[in-house]
Parts: C-alpha cells; structure tokens; sequence
C-alpha cells in the first residue's frame, strides 16, 4: 500500500445529530464534544446534536461545529492505528487538519474558527456578496468569464477549484449573477447559486484577514509534526510561520482542492480517508481520480467498515 492522507470537511457538510452515536459511546469522544463547549462557554454540542439545523448552518456555528465533531471522529478514529502521511482540509477543514496534525491545540483551534466565521460574516452585509457552483466549464474558461466581469466593476474570482468540471465563484451578488449568465452563454452546463452568507475565498474577504491576524497571532502555532497540503498553494507545509501566513491568505485566496489532491498523489498518496460528517470531500477525491482509494468516516459503521477494508490488506 502507498501513502496514507486523512481529509477533513468544510462547511456545507453540517448535519443535526452529527457524531452523537460516538459521544454516547466512547468517553474519549465526549471529551472533545465537553472540551469545545468549555472554550466557548456555550453549549455548541447541544446545537449539534439537537438543532434546528438553520441555527447550526449559521457561519459562526457551523465552522466550530465541524471542526469539534470531525475531531471527535478522528480520536475515535486514532483506536485503529491507522496513521496518515498527510493531511489536508477543504476551506474551514484546513483548520482541522491542523490541529490533527498538532500544530494547533484543540481548544484554540475551536475559539479560533469560531471567530473566523464572525469575521467572515461581518466582512460584507447580508445578501451583497453571493457564491455559485458552474459545473462543466474548465478554470481557464471560466476565469475568462470573472475577469471580464470584474473589469467592468463587479467583482467576481474563482473561489473553490474543487474537481474536473466543478468551481464555485464568489464575490459581489451582481458580479455572480453577471458571470453566472455569461459563463452559460460561453458553454458552462449548469450553475447553482449556494446557499451561504457571503462571499467566501473573494478579495472581498480582505477585511476578514485583518481581524483574523490577531486572533492567530494570540493562539499557541507550533510545528505540524505531519505535513499539511495548504489550500492556498496545494503544497506541504509544516512551519508555523508559513502556516499562519497561510490561514490568513486563505480567507481571501482560492481552495486549490483539486492541485491539493494531485498533489499529495504526486507525493504517493494513493488512499485518502475523509474523516468527518458526510461525504463531499470523498465524492470530489473519486471525480479526481477513479483509482486512488477513498474511504469515509463519519459513524461508528463508517469507522468499522474501514479499518475492516485497511486492515485486511496489510
């Protein structure tokens, strides 16, 4: 067997009574859900596991959310041995993979991304900025298309490169809709607007970064002791330094989802196990490329069924 990579989840994978089968039955797992209610003085499980799930979709609940619940699934996870070569996180998932790869603390990693979705939501008012997913155009196309649009005063940039055929785009609510009409016209398949609260990965999430910057800088970054593909790059990195700087430009840089895969198969990845609610990241990994491995851990079934598949071929 190759390489092992874990991949975590980003917002948009948020469920009601995500990872309740697990905190009803390991005490290790309970910890995490008890840890993250402690550093937010706030019951976040209880959204979590109880809702409503409009609440829970909320920026500013969903990025704690996941990140505690994908944590929770990886210290359950870690009773199988199985150890990972890499790591990466799709958007708010880059956070968990940090701190999986104990580069930041539990704790902070939860008070942190929770404040990141603050800062996200108040970069720019509700219902000004807009995403949308354009299926069947490639990037150089449609990169075309955003430039075009932002020349003419309406900001608009790829956002998430995310697989063949599929990138979301992200910016003013008009610059979306002008390159989402236009991108039709020049051969796109579809477009589906998202439902999110603002323009994620556009420059109009500057504001966001600046905030952000003191909240890094007053949390605890030590080295990653697994490298982390950065979204920002698609290239390993393990420096604190860089990794910060990373974070920062993310919130305003495009996901290269995509380049991250290819990459880390370049670095002899060959089987990628998404640890977290849902199923998003490993339905892109397989779009990719339909010969790597892709396993999802999300239940406890989840979690048997793999270490079962894993552990019968070593």
């Amino acid at each position: 067997m190759g390489k092992i990579a874990f991949v975590f989840p980003g917002q948009g994978s948020q469920a009601v009574g995500m990872g309740k089968d697990l905190y009803d039955s390991f005490d290790d797992v309970k910890a995490v859900f008890e840890q993250a209610d402690a550093r937010l003085s706030e019951s976040l499980s209880k959204l979590i596991f109880e809702g409503p799930q409009d609440q829970l979709t909320l920026t500013i609940n969903a990025q704690p959310a996941l990140i505690t619940t994908s944590i929770a699934l990886l210290k359950r996870f870690q009773h199988s041995g199985i150890k990972a070569n890499f790591m990466a996180g799709h958007s708010l998932g880059e956070y968990t993979a940090l701190v999986a790869a104990g580069s930041i603390p539990f704790e902070d990693g939860v008070f942190t991304v929770r404040k990141r979705g603050e800062f996200m939501e108040e970069a720019v008012p509700n219902g000004q900025g807009k995403m949308a997913a354009v299926l069947g155009m490639d990037r150089e196309a449609l990169k075309e298309v955003t430039d075009e649009v932002t020349a003419k005063g309406n900001i608009v940039q790829l956002a998430n490169i995310n697989s063949p055929g599929q990138i979301v785009i992200s910016g003013t609510a008009q610059g979306v809709l002008e390159a989402s009409e236009l991108a039709k016209t020049k051969g796109a398949k579809r477009v589906i607007p998202l439902e999110v609260s603002g323009p994620f990965h556009s420059i109009l999430m500057k504001p966001a970064a600046t905030k952000l910057q003191e909240v890094l800088d007053s949390i605890s970054i030590q080295k990653a002791q697994v490298p982390v593909i950065s979204n920002v790059t698609a290239s390993p990195m393990d420096e604190p330094e860089e990794i910060k700087q990373r974070l920062l430009e993310q919130l305003y840089s495009p996901v290269l989802w995509e380049d991250s895969v290819k990459r880390m198969m370049e670095l002899g990845v060959d089987t990628f196990i998404e640890i977290g609610p849902g199923k998003v990241l490993a339905g892109l990994i397989k779009k990719i490329d339909r010969k790597s491995q892709v396993f999802s851990v999300f239940d406890e079934a989840s979690y048997q069924a793999t270490v079962t598949s894993l552990k019968g071929e070593s």
